[in-house]
């Protein structure tokens, strides 16, 4: 069938004109206010590269702390020998920022679908500033969109992706949290742990230092922009806790009393959000169309959020998702989508250019912060009652004989809730 055409030369045009905003400001034509955060990839970035060239992994830096895929994407820029480094990094992001975008809006064109994903890409990325593409994170974004996009159908081809994903950056993992039951998970599933066995065995094998990654967080504090840091940011700005703000294993971190304890109670909170998706896919009746996208939108959106470390890019993981859920144009995502990219917008304004306030403390950062943190909570919860409430109780109301309009399911739901099943 024929796609149609629709919105697509708007959404051309607004994007390459939001993205050449961007490129300006990554190539230090135009300057943002606050820490220039282009630094991360003409140093550190460039740094491990060398090093990575040399044939190990970074052993004798704390600041390594992923998975050994991840040199693939550290490495890429050598694939334009021609740029400097950065100007080569930022080129390769801008190429995986228009992958997502195409395949959000190749996606939206078919029948049943919209192109709301796409505009949600559209005007996430730029929300978030320089910071988007300074990053390697939007590569990882790009496999994981990939990944749920070729899912609806393919099984086998979500499973490899999301196994190298994981090798990229864990939490692409999390994607297989909505994979109907029986047939499509074991697929899906077997096909995940192969290719990330393989990409593992092939890091391993090819430099020493793969593995080093797992150790170099043990000391790790309490980020100042995580949920956890408000406890901190209210304390200082009363005047009532002595520790310490600080750069810390490549991150601004609190450091001092109780830090340790808001810290595990952070990993307490992960714990308890791991023990929710675990529930919910044990009750879980019937896996839509839309419960794959949801399902993993909804696992990231929770770890993020009790993260002891929320860094401003993890916020395309979650745009990118929520890009993905609003393709479908029954997905319940909504409400949680336009607060991801709310608290996105947000977070430019506390990094990097009111940076200074949060690190501070002072009434400016705490407001940022409170607002930003506050968006991702009520996102965590009103997308995970969304998810609970079309998977798990109106199944349980249709089976009980409920004929309320939200206890039925589109005619079109169910032919392709079939055929993911299938």
């Amino acid at each position: 069938m024929k796609l149609t055409s629709g919105p697509r030369p708007s959404l051309a045009a607004l994007w390459l004109l939001t993205r050449a905003v961007l490129l300006l400001y990554t190539f230090r034509v135009v300057f943002v206010p606050g820490p220039d955060v282009t630094t991360d990839v003409s140093v550190i970035y460039h740094n491990w590269y060398e090093v990575l060239r040399g044939g190990t992994y970074p052993l004798d830096d704390v600041t390594w702390q992923y998975p050994p895929a991840a040199a693939f994407a550290i490495l890429s820029p050598g694939l334009l020998p021609f740029l400097q480094y950065a100007h080569a990094f930022f080129l390769l992001a801008l190429l995986c920022d228009a992958v997502v975008f195409g395949l959000l809006v190749y996606a939206g064109g078919r029948p049943g679908k919209s192109h709301a994903g796409a505009w949600v890409w559209l005007a996430g990325v730029p929300l978030l500033g320089p910071t988007a593409y300074a990053r390697y994170d939007i590569m990882v974004t790009a496999v994981a969109v990939a990944a749920l996009l070729a899912g609806a159908r393919h099984p086998r081809t979500m499973g490899v992706l999301t196994g190298v994903g994981a090798l990229l950056k864990v939490w692409p993992a999390l994607l297989l949290a909505g994979t109907a039951k029986g047939r499509v998970t074991r697929r899906a599933w077997a096909a995940a742990a192969a290719a990330g066995a393989a990409v593992l065995a092939a890091c391993v094998w090819a430099a020493p230092g793969a593995l080093a990654f797992l150790t170099f967080q043990r000391d790790r504090g309490t980020e100042v922009e995580s949920l956890g840091s408000m406890v901190f940011h209210v304390a200082r700005f009363l005047g009532a806790w002595e520790g310490e703000v600080r750069l810390n294993y490549g991150s601004v971190e609190f450091l001092g009393p109780y830090v340790p304890l808001v810290s595990r109670a952070a990993m307490a909170l992960s714990a308890l959000a791991l023990g929710w998706l675990v529930l919910w896919r044990l009750r879980a009746r019937v896996f839509g169309p839309t419960a794959l996208a949801d399902a993993a939108f909804v696992a990231v959106l929770l770890f993020t959020t009790t993260s002891r470390v929320i860094s401003p890019q993890y916020m395309l993981w979650l745009v990118g998702l929520a890009a993905v859920c609003l393709v479908w144009r029954g997905s319940r995502m909504r409400r949680a989508a336009v607060m991801v990219v709310v608290a996105t917008g947000v977070t430019l304004l506390e990094f990097p250019l009111w940076f200074s306030h949060v690190v501070a403390s002072d009434g400016l950062g705490l407001a940022l912060l409170f607002v930003r943190n506050g968006l991702l909570v009520a996102a965590s919860l009103e997308a995970a009652r969304q998810l609970w409430r079309r998977t798990v109780t109106e199944p349980r109301l249709r089976g009980a004989g409920g004929v309320g309009p939200e206890a039925r399911v589109p005619a079109q739901d169910q032919r392709d809730g079939a055929l993911l099943s299938s």
